[in-house]
């Protein structure tokens, strides 16, 4: 059996992992976390083979929850999911952190299941489209000084034409919880603290679209 541990602040994520691995018949969960400090002292009690960890999460996020683990154990197996397919920053501090894989959580079971089995043989797997985010990075500038995203210039572009997080959910028909994320992660980038902030900075730099 491959011992499995799951980290992510969403139950409802955590119990449909928890029924797809109770399905297989060679995959046992035995531990669930809610963010990365919980991961890290769950590994450390209880030895997984193979860790499923959600990189965003609150209070210590994944990143920083594979970077604790990766201290307990040099070789532990760690996959990396994510509900954002078209962050190119979060997929090279996943790796850089120690993650020996990285999917999106549209993945399908089959595919799930084959990832933890080759995480076990020490094997990398890795999403088509987060393999392409990588190709990306290493042939592509970063857009100066402040490496936002595809989606975060949607966002603050959006946010220039001063439109609050519901109305800019609906635009780009994503969550609002998303929406959430990326302001947050968008505000850390441009190191302000206030949308006002972030939209002059925007304009001020040609950000916005």
């Amino acid at each position: 059996m491959i011992r499995v541990l799951i980290a992510d602040d969403h139950e409802m994520v955590r119990q449909g992992l928890l029924a797809f691995l109770n399905a297989a018949d060679d995959l046992e969960p035995v531990g669930e976390a809610t963010n990365g400090q919980e991961a890290a002292a769950l590994y450390a009690q209880l030895r997984p083979d193979v860790v499923l960890i959600d990189m965003v999460m609150p209070h210590v996020n994944g990143v920083e929850g594979i970077k604790a683990i990766r201290q307990h154990d040099p070789d532990a197996q760690i996959i990396a999911l994510t509900s954002f397919s078209d962050n190119r920053e979060l997929v090279q501090a996943a790796l850089q952190a120690g993650a020996n894989g990285y999917l999106f959580k549209d993945v399908s079971v089959a595919e799930l299941a084959q990832a933890i089995r080759h995480a076990y043989d020490g094997k990398p797997t890795f999403a088509p489209g987060a393999t392409k985010l990588l190709i990306q990075a290493s042939t592509q500038p970063s857009r100066p000084a402040f490496h936002l995203t595809e989606r975060e210039l949607d966002v603050l572009t959006l946010m220039a034409k001063g439109l609050n997080n519901p109305q800019i959910a609906e635009q780009l028909t994503i969550s609002r919880s998303t929406v959430k994320f990326h302001v947050s992660s968008i505000l850390g980038k441009l190191g302000v603290e206030s949308r006002t902030e972030a939209v002059s900075i925007a304009h001020q730099h040609h950000l916005v679209r």
